[in-house]
This record gives structure tokens, sequence and C-alpha cells, in this order.
């Protein structure tokens, strides 16, 4: 894996992640793990983590053998020690399971999306970082209506995120107020040449 750049990418609620996510796929081929999706696969799949869930959480954290999406999130988003209790179940996993798809990608830039980059400590295993910006009222109108939340909830959810200093701490920051590819490629090209000439350096 020390040939592999790997891209971190991250931002607050709404800003459009998963979004630039999908052009460095689509546009630049580059493959991008998304760590809130495996994690999500990991918790359902081991039972080590179910067992440690249950343990912290309760019994309802699993419904019919499922995820309680729901009820996580509440627990999660309830109390900032809360978060960081089930990440330190959780987290451990998910970079192991990481490492191990990079390895498998054979190619030289790959990336890795999280919304919580800098306090997983997941930045410490990426070569850059991109940091996807946009407006609050953008990303509390795109986040109310990909998650049928109440905009009370989002704000809550934004309150635990600091953004700022995300923003401060990135190798790059892209803003993404509306979804205009065009611009979005240039400032896509920009950074990933700049990643580019480091690595043939």
């Amino acid at each position: 894996m020390s040939e592999v750049k790997t891209i971190g990418i991250t931002g607050g609620i709404g800003s459009g992640k998963s979004y630039i996510s999908a052009l460095l796929q689509r546009e630049f081929e580059i493959p991008v793990y998304d760590c809130d999706k495996e994690a999500k696969r990991l918790t359902a799949e081991s039972e080590e983590i179910r067992t440690q869930l249950v343990e912290l959480v309760g019994l309802e954290v699993f419904a019919e053998g499922k995820l309680n999406k729901q009820f996580l999130a509440e627990y999660l988003f309830s109390d900032p020690d809360h978060a960081s209790k089930v990440n330190a179940i959780i987290h451990p996993a998910v970079l192991k399971d990481f490492k191990s798809w990079a390895e498998k990608q054979q190619k030289p830039l790959v990336a890795l999306e999280s919304a919580i980059l800098f306090e997983s400590g997941f930045n410490a295993f990426v070569d850059k970082v991109i940091f996807v910006d946009a407006p609050e009222e953008v990303r509390l109108k795109r986040a109310t209506e990909r998650d049928s939340a109440k905009a009370e909830q989002i704000k809550a959810r934004m309150k635990i995120q600091q953004p700022d200093i995300q923003r401060g701490q990135a190798d790059f920051i892209i803003q993404n107020f509306k979804a205009d590819d065009t611009k979005l490629l240039v400032q896509l090209k920009h950074i990933i040449h700049k990643i580019s000439c480091l690595k043939q350096s």
C-alpha cells in the first residue's frame, strides 16, 4: 500500500461529499471507500461489533436482527461522548477493512470518504485531504430533503460537527454550492494534478 496515494474526503452534513466521490469514480476512475456505508455493512456482519454495541446501547440497537439506525442515531447525537464510545467499537474494524480494500484496488490513487475523518483519526492514514464546503443553508436543505429529517434534527447534528476546524486542517477545499459538474470538475482536476505531481516527485 506504500505506493498508493490516498485522498481523504470530508465535510459537514449536506456538503455533498458523496457527490464529489461519485465524480472521482466516474470521471477519474478513482475508487472510493465510503466509511459510512462500509461501517454499516461491518456492523451488520461482525458478531464482535454487534455484541459490543448491545452491551453499550442495549438490545434495541438491533431490531429483528438488523441494525436499528434510528435508535443508534438518536443515541449518537444525544451526547458527544456517546459518539466516541460507539466509534471506539466500529472505527478499528473500518480502518482494517479499508487497508485491505485499498491494497486490492491496484490503482495509483484511491479515496476514503468520511464525515468524521479527523475525529476518527483516519486522516493519519491518507496523504491529502479534500474538504467539501457549502453554505449552512444549502447543507440544511440538502440534508432535510435527503434524510427526510426535520430541520431541528439536522441542526443538532451540525452543532456536533466542527467544519471550521476541519476546513483549516484540509489540504484542499472544494466549493460545492450547487451540483455544477463543470465547475466541480475544474476544481477536482486541479487537485488531482497537484497530488499526481507530488506522487512523481
